[in-house]
């Protein structure tokens, strides 16, 4: 007997799209989670939660948690800086929550892990230095 082992393209096509599909939803399922996590995060740190949900706002409110300056957050608008500045912002947010330099690299490298972390454990936010 012979069997033809040749994938059409609408086969191909098929396995793509359910691929993309896949992408999509485990994207959706990561941004929730991050949302979630600053939104608890404010609200420990006495900052309004719904603010996560709003673009610029988000950067504003993490800026002033961290650095007790909202207006900081401007500093990702350039080039370069802008990377350095958000790992310090990770460092720096370990930092106000009591936690160390071991925790900001979590928080700079495994963000999904380590956001979720903080907002639903017992880290207390203790304010900018």
């Amino acid at each position: 007997m012979y069997y033809e082992t040749t994938a059409s393209s609408s086969d191909v096509l098929a396995l793509l799209a359910a691929f993309g599909l896949g992408i999509l939803v485990v994207g959706l399922v990561i941004g929730v989670i991050m949302i979630v996590s600053l939104w608890k995060i404010y609200e420990k740190a006495g900052k309004p939660g719904w603010g996560s949900l709003i673009p610029f706002y988000t950067n504003y409110l993490y800026a002033e948690i961290t650095y007790g300056n909202g207006w900081l957050f401007l500093l990702l608008f350039i080039p370069f800086v802008n990377l350095v500045f958000l790992v310090m912002m990770s460092f720096k947010l370990a930092k106000v929550f009591g936690k160390g330099v071991g925790f900001g690299f979590g928080l700079w490298l495994l963000p999904v892990i380590f956001y979720p972390i903080l907002a639903f454990g017992n880290a207390e936010y203790q304010g900018v230095e």
